[in-house]
């Protein structure tokens, strides 16, 4: 439930007002905009009565949400939601570019392509350092050595990092990590959500291989729940009939995310792919329809990479790609005009 709150709505009634709610049992989140003021009622509201709040002096209207998810809806929280990511700000009309290879190899590896990309323009250098493979016999990673080595690029070269985790009890080793990565085969891995949902870091979320927008946003509901309110949804393509691509990059989930929620949005043309021939186009699709910032796959030597080198870009192309990227920016659909 939603309580529009008047403007210039003496704030001694405003206070008493919440906390007469939370005498209810209820959870209220208070969004102050430019314009407005909202209440979100979380919890069960079915025996609240909507038309005594309602004639409250100091309230404009009350509306019933249907939508399960409660801190991740825009409804409840309508000015885009910015997060920080080691300084280096996404959302509200912050575009954060994100790129790095898909493992971390060695660390000539990383630190040479943590300096080229950015060189060209990216704010924060991704590495995978535990690997989830399809295949038990792939390389799964260099694991702590690879966050270790992660730490060394970013201690080098002056640049935010973010790796994927994949076991809660790993949590230590990301302490200095900026954002914590969330992988599409953990999207609904509910006990780690709940855990990344108590720290006070930033957490990418990937959208699953077969999961629908709302089970998306169930499970950023999930994290937010317990109180970690900094996540980022990363749109990475989901598993279609077509082989002809990785996966079927979902363009339209970026626009209907904004109507939504008020949370970033990145898009990852690499892993939506599986080819770099296609990463420039569906980079730049991306950054038109509306998201906030990309995540893009470079290597120093795609042919020879241990990992997913078909969709890497080489330094070179990357360069190309984060420089179109910024040519469209201005006309790109963001912001009110994409709601």
């Amino acid at each position: 439930m939603i309580v529009l709150i008047k403007d210039h709505a003496d704030p001694i009634q405003l206070e008493n007002l919440i906390s007469w709610l939370k005498g209810m049992g209820l959870d209220v989140h208070k969004s102050v905009g430019q314009t407005q003021t909202l209440l979100g009622l979380i919890g069960d509201t079915s025996t609240v009565d909507m038309d005594v709040i309602r004639s409250l002096d100091i309230v404009e209207n009350v509306q019933r949400v249907q939508e399960p998810y409660k801190n991740a809806n825009r409804k409840f929280h309508r000015d885009d939601t910015v997060v920080s990511c080691g300084g280096a700000l996404i959302g509200g009309g912050h575009f954060l570019m994100i790129a790095g290879p898909c493992s971390v190899e060695s660390e000539e590896q990383i630190i040479g392509v943590a300096r080229r990309v950015k060189a060209a323009g990216a704010h924060l250098l991704r590495g995978g350092a535990f690997k989830p493979r399809t295949s038990p016999y792939a390389f799964q990673g260099l694991k702590a050595e690879g966050v270790r080595l992660l730490l060394e690029a970013k201690k080098e070269v002056g640049i935010p990092i973010i790796t994927e985790i994949m076991d809660i009890n790993h949590l230590p080793l990301f302490e200095d990590v900026d954002v914590i990565q969330v992988g599409a085969r953990n999207m609904q891995n509910f006990e780690l959500l709940r855990e990344l949902g108590q720290i006070r870091k930033p957490i990418l979320l990937k959208r699953g291989l077969a999961n629908t927008i709302q089970e998306w946003l169930m499970s950023a509901e999930y994290i937010m729940a317990g109180g970690n309110s900094q996540v980022i949804l990363c749109e990475r393509g989901i598993r279609t009939f077509e082989t002809a691509t990785r996966n079927t990059l979902d363009i339209s989930a970026v626009p209907v995310l904004r109507k939504l929620t008020h949370l970033p949005v990145v898009v990852d043309p690499s892993h939506a792919t599986g080819h770099s021939y296609l990463v420039k186009s569906m980079a730049l699709a991306g950054a038109v329809s509306g998201a906030d910032g990309l995540m893009i796959e470079v290597h120093n030597d795609p042919p020879h990479a241990l990992s997913d080198g078909a969709q890497s870009l080489t330094p070179d192309q990357f360069d190309d790609v984060a420089q179109a990227v910024r040519n469209v920016l201005p006309f790109a659909c963001r912001g009110s005009e994409a709601l």
